[in-house]
């Protein structure tokens, strides 16, 4: 066993860990932040995007070690202290961004990012930008839409699917 520290969502977060234990693993059973999702361990779904010093990341296809004295984004920590959501969630909750909420977390996180590259991406940049994040529910129509309306744009020009 040994020993990894970093921060998490703002705080000090440690503990003991094998040397092939998974950062999506760590965080969820290690820290009990379960709003990062396993969804096909094998880096396709994107359902457990963190940010990573302020990268993107699929947390299934990183050792926690690895993060050691990292700063560690999670779905829990994009949201204000008082629990207001980002702009991101707030636009994924009013443009109906999802349905059965499994990629969610994911979808979120990598929505944050683009954004934070771009902060007025077109439709077909974000779409281009999700090719990693798998929704077996949604179309992706009102993903795009919440994405484009978080990013202060007119949604009204995603042509309706």
């Amino acid at each position: 066993m040994a020993q990894v520290s970093m921060t998490v969502n703002g705080k000090p977060a440690s503990g003991d860990i094998e040397g092939r234990t998974l950062l999506v693993d760590f965080l969820r059973d290690g820290l009990g932040l379960t709003g990062t999702h396993v969804g096909c361990d094998t880096s396709q779904c994107g359902a457990c995007v963190v940010h990573v010093d302020g990268k993107a990341i699929k947390a299934c296809t990183v050792f926690a070690a690895e993060c050691e004295g990292s700063s560690v984004t999670t779905i829990e920590g994009i949201a204000a202290e008082d629990g207001t959501m980002s702009k991101v969630q707030d636009a994924f909750q009013t443009h109906h961004g999802l349905q059965c909420g499994f990629c969610t977390p994911g979808m979120v996180m990598s929505a944050e990012a683009l954004l934070q590259e771009n902060p007025t991406p077109s439709e077909a940049e974000i779409r281009e930008y999700l090719e990693g994040n798998i929704c077996r529910c949604t179309g992706y129509h009102n993903i795009v839409k919440a994405i484009l309306a978080a990013s202060g744009q007119d949604v009204s020009k995603i042509a309706a699917e």
